[in-house]
């Protein structure tokens, strides 16, 4: 038997004793802590086609969270019903941490509402990670138009029932429901025009073809700036710095207008709350990093971060929301 007191019994304590810390703290052993479930691939499913604002910013976050977890992160498009063919994967998908939704608020607070009967629970069969960033909107009109405000906008609706037309990126976009939620709080009536997809709803607004449009801050921005928009007012809780001069809604006169879609990340349902805490831990330093930083301004996205509790707190006070303005609208899918 080799003594506790002789070299070789040392250095076997130190090792002993060592392991021991290791199995207390993983966060001082790299080697054990970076370990993923017997290093399996991560799938990320990003439910909307490649080169989309959703789809850029989680290759991006995937590049880095797989070194970050010692295994790779691979990103699968599964774009189709508003996002929700990709939802309904990730819900069925095993609850080991290598199945991810790299989302919107779209699949998990507003189809449900306006699609019916889905095959996946958007709460109850995901388990929320971190809320990636928001992106506010921006009340813009064409600058031919005869309104320059919020309320000369609504004047005008209200002097002409049924005339003036807003566009959107499709039926059950968070374009639409903002257009929706305009004429709820306003008791103006629109005419709805949807688009397939923001670009063209953008154009039409550009060009005249339709009076107004909730548009994605980064995409609206160049136009404003270029004096070919006017920017009414913006629909987050403060002002834009890129646009100071420009009030929000709450300030325009509807107080409980505050819309930003947002992205996030979920796990399916009953995923070890260790491996969740771990992704958010993760993901959390990724959104730090400066090229991520840079690149969601450029998406126009307002990095977020925070804990999994606050994100489904997020979830379900936007889906109670939209389930109001959708039921209280009537509106119906395609």
């Amino acid at each position: 038997m080799i003594s506790p007191h002789s070299p070789l019994g040392a250095q076997g304590a130190a090792r002993r004793c060592l392991l021991a810390v290791c199995a207390a703290s993983l966060v001082a052993c790299p080697a054990l802590a970076q370990e993923w479930p017997a290093g399996k691939l991560i799938t990320y499913v990003v439910p909307y086609p490649p080169g989309g604002g959703t789809d850029v910013l989680g290759r991006n976050i995937a590049q880095r969270l797989g070194p970050a977890l010692g295994t790779n992160v691979i990103v699968d498009n599964k774009p189709g019903a508003t996002g929700t063919i990709g939802a309904a994967f990730v819900a069925r998908a095993q609850p080991d941490g290598l199945t991810l939704l790299g989302t919107t608020i779209g699949p998990q607070a507003i189809a449900p509402h306006l699609l019916g009967k889905l095959p996946y629970d958007p709460i109850a069969g995901f388990e929320p990670v971190i809320t990636l960033g928001t992106i506010p909107h921006i009340l813009v009109a064409g600058v031919a138009q005869p309104f320059a405000t919020v309320g000369e906008l609504v004047a005008a609706a209200k002097a002409r029932p049924g005339e003036l037309a807003y566009a959107s990126g499709g039926n059950g976009t968070i374009l639409q429901m903002q257009g929706e939620l305009l004429q709820q709080q306003s008791g103006a009536r629109f005419i709805h025009v949807p688009y397939k997809g923001d670009t063209p709803a953008l154009q039409d607004t550009l060009g005249g073809q339709v009076q107004f449009m909730f548009a994605p801050a980064a995409a609206a921005l160049p136009h404003i700036q270029a004096g070919k928009l006017r920017a009414l007012a913006v629909t987050s809780a403060a002002r834009l710095p890129a646009l100071p001069q420009v009030p929000t809604m709450a300030e325009a006169g509807f107080k409980d207008f505050v819309v930003e879609q947002w992205h996030a990340v979920f796990a399916p349902a009953k995923t070890p709350a260790a491996t969740v805490q771990r992704l958010n831990a993760e993901i959390g330093k990724v959104l730090k990093d400066p090229a991520i930083t840079a690149l969601a301004e450029k998406l126009g996205i307002t990095l977020a971060g925070g804990t999994p509790q606050q994100l489904g707190a997020l979830q379900k006070a936007d889906s109670a929301k939209w389930a109001k303005v959708i039921r209280d609208g009537n509106i119906k899918a395609d």
